[in-house]
């Protein structure tokens, strides 16, 4: 299951360099992530300091 982040993103960036398969990019209000490219690793999860990246449900 592909993780999401929420309106709680601040845009900082810090996200983005983990993914390795660089489904994170720059969206509109906040950073968005692929789900088709994403591969459920956690590694933005655990490094965002908002806590706005979970597992989609």
């Amino acid at each position: 299951m592909a993780y999401k982040i929420s309106d709680d993103c601040i845009s900082c960036g810090t996200c983005a360099p983990e993914c390795p398969v660089e489904a994170i990019s720059e969206g509109a209000d906040h950073y968005e992530i692929d789900a088709e490219k994403c591969i459920s690793c956690g590694s933005c999860a655990a490094v965002c300091p908002m806590s706005a990246i979970s597992e989609e449900n």
